[in-house]
């Protein structure tokens, strides 16, 4: 859980001033076969594949990226901070093997100076890649058309939007899991926080040979996704067809319901109030503890007037329908209590779950199980249900705080990560 928080701050951060590039990209070596290969059966898209385990130079990862689509013109792009360089922007070239450190530009909105484009060749291709060590990482993918990635003053990257309409890559077919490989452990996941599109697996090899997966979504699964929202609308009169974002009259996306507020601030007014209400009568009357797996433990408390009084992480407003999908608004904004901020993504948690008013003892999250998140059909994030229903495992990082487990529950979220990694393996396309 800590490993994971970690991951996520890092990923959250701002690509600006950190720190100033260096002027020309500074080569990798190449990924270059050697006597020295083994070769390690990788679980990929639910198909066993043997995946070449070059010898990689110290302090680099070697990375496979699959094409599983039906497309033999698609696209890999690998961002990030480079850690061994003061945090700076970095990119990996088009060959693959070179890497781009992004020189300050003057002005903002600024083209690249290097090719980041890498191509994945026909469908059931690999190519094999060597990182440095990176934070903030993110290996994106897109499919017939490249992405295009600008550079404001820092320099900082502006990398593609799937809410500004504006966007160069608004009407291109892309998507990206998320990752940060230093000197403790790779840490990986697939990402549904701003939606969700082309499928994405992942697979990762250590040193010792043992293999750990994320099997993602099948090749039908964003069109399920389209599908359950919109009969989800179609049964409770609520924006869940808006989600989807059409093109030349095809779904090409499916927003996340904090995403649809960028454009409509109003789309979910109302929607949790009545939830909001039964949890608030029934919280009068008996004790809501939350076990912040933090330094303060188990807090403990009830609803006094209009507001929830949670000791010594202070009181909570009733949250409306924006705090809870951004999980970062109203009563569940950070600050500098460190028992609030560790209440928060548990209490958000138990908000989108909907699982306030049946988990027995009022333990959050230790008294929840994963196989009554989203049971309260009437008022619960619907996105996220449906989410979670097309991966092959039930595992996607949904929301915020969708990493949050009782203690010693089992992983939600669909990461994985290890202290001595050997061989990442990326497949996009779901076939």
């Amino acid at each position: 859980m800590k490993s994971f928080k970690k991951f996520v701050n890092k990923r959250r951060q701002s690509f600006q001033n950190r720190g100033k590039a260096e002027n020309g990209p500074t080569p990798t070596p190449a990924n270059v076969t050697s006597n020295n290969e083994k070769r390690a059966a990788v679980q990929a898209q639910g198909q066993e594949q043997q995946q070449v385990l070059a010898e990689a130079m110290p302090g680099t990862l070697q990375l496979a990226l699959q094409n599983k689509t039906n497309s033999g013109n698609v696209y890999a792009y690998i961002t990030g901070l480079a850690l061994e360089r003061n945090n700076t922007p970095i990119f990996v070239q088009a060959d693959g093997n070179s890497i781009y450190y992004p020189v300050a530009p003057n002005d903002i909105q600024q083209p690249l100076q290097a090719d980041v484009a890498i191509p994945l060749g026909a469908p059931g291709n690999t190519v094999n890649v060597n990182i440095p060590k990176i934070a903030g990482g993110r290996i994106w993918f897109s499919i017939d058309a490249k992405l295009t990635f600008l550079l404001n003053p820092g320099p900082a990257v502006v990398e593609p939007s799937v809410t500004n309409s504006s966007d160069p890559n608004i009407n291109i077919n892309w998507t990206f899991c998320e990752f940060t490989y230093n000197n403790a452990q790779l840490f990986a996941n697939i990402s549904y926080v701003d939606f969700v599109s082309v499928p994405v697996a992942l697979s990762l090899t250590n040193a010792q040979g043992n293999t750990q997966t994320v099997p993602g979504m099948g090749s039908d699964g964003f069109q399920t996704v389209v599908n359950e929202l919109r009969a989800q609308a179609q049964r409770d009169g609520r924006p869940w067809d808006k989600l989807i974002y059409e093109y030349n009259g095809q779904p090409l996306r499916v927003l996340s319901p904090n995403n649809l507020l960028v454009e409509n601030a109003s789309a979910w007014d109302g929607y949790w109030n009545a939830y909001t209400d039964a949890v608030w009568n029934k919280y009068r009357n008996e004790d809501m503890t939350i076990n912040t797996q933090a330094a303060a433990g188990n807090i403990t408390g009830r609803v006094h007037g209009d507001e929830l009084q949670l000791g010594e992480a202070g009181t909570f407003s009733p949250p409306s329908a924006r705090d809870i999908f951004t999980c970062s608004t109203g009563p569940f904004a950070t600050g500098s209590n460190q028992a609030r901020n560790a209440v928060i993504p548990r209490l958000a948690a138990a908000y989108n779950r909907s699982i306030l008013l049946s988990t027995p003892g009022n333990q959050f999250p230790n008294g929840s199980n994963p196989s009554e998140y989203y049971k309260d059909l009437e008022t619960t994030n619907h996105y996220s249900r449906i989410v979670h229903q097309v991966q092959k495992d039930g595992r996607g990082y949904a929301f915020p705080y969708d990493d949050v487990v009782p203690d010693g529950g089992s992983d939600v979220a669909g990461t994985l990560f290890d202290g001595s990694p050997r061989l990442f393996t990326i497949v996009v396309g779901g076939n």
